[in-house]
């Protein structure tokens, strides 16, 4: 039971005791959450205290509700770094999960505006263009769409990144010597297309993620935009004074 002699609020101690249950296993990923109704019976509280503890849930990624099925223990977010470049597929290795990709499309145009001044493209302003969803044990995590210059690597539209790292390609194919990226991350909501990409309802809160890549010459090879699942995702970075 719940302590009402206590000044913490009855919602953050039912919080709290359900985190502690989802945390030791007691309610496994992907188990049914009982209802309001059971929850403030067994507890004796309100349903009002209740849904307020489980929307809490809801907020920080432990719970996810599916219309008219329920309320459920959502599968744990990855913990992304972001103090270490690595590529997707090193990155979900070193967790312990297959990482995989669905390649939508591979084309070449002229780099819009933006991607060439990015890239420093004067001349020849050509680009490969990657758009992929990239997967992790068979279950979409982010949508990813690569620019890198024709000019630098060419016939790379030929090559087959359904299963492979597109950095390990450039390492050994194309001698590239991957050394820093600048790096930005904004929170937006999905749209229709990249929600139907990603499995989650449109207008879903994901991470917005624009990356420029430099060789150890200090010249920018990649620039890609990656839409990453909200509710699989979350940042660490370590903070020093």
């Amino acid at each position: 039971m719940l302590n009402k002699n206590i000044p913490i609020p009855l919602y953050y101690q039912l919080k709290e005791k359900l985190t502690q249950m989802i945390q030791n296993g007691e309610m496994p990923v992907g188990s049914l959450v009982p209802s309001e109704r059971e929850l403030s019976e067994r507890y004796g509280i309100s349903r009002m205290t209740v849904r307020q503890a489980l929307g809490e849930l809801v907020k920080e990624g432990l719970l996810v509700r599916e219309q008219g099925k329920g309320t459920f223990v959502a599968e744990p977010k990855i913990n992304q770094g972001l103090l270490k470049l690595t590529s997707f597929s090193e990155d979900m290795r070193s967790r312990g999960m297959e990482p995989d990709s669905r390649v939508k499309a591979i084309y070449v145009q002229e780099a819009p505006p933006m991607v060439a001044s990015a890239l420093g493209l004067s001349s020849e302003k050509r680009v490969v263009i990657f758009e992929r969803v990239r997967l992790a044990d068979n279950k979409p995590m982010a949508l990813e769409i690569s620019h890198l210059p024709l000019a630098k690597f060419p016939e790379l539209d030929k090559e087959d990144l359904h299963s492979a790292s597109l950095y390990k390609l450039l390492e050994d194919k194309y001698n590239v010597s991957i050394h820093h990226a600048r790096q930005t991350i904004e929170v937006g909501l999905s749209s229709s297309v990249e929600s139907k990409y990603l499995g989650i309802r449109s207008k879903s809160p994901v991470l917005l993620i624009e990356r420029i890549t430099f060789d150890a010459k200090d010249q920018p090879f990649e620039f890609v935009k990656s839409v990453y699942r909200g509710d699989r995702y979350k940042l660490q970075v370590e903070l020093y004074r």
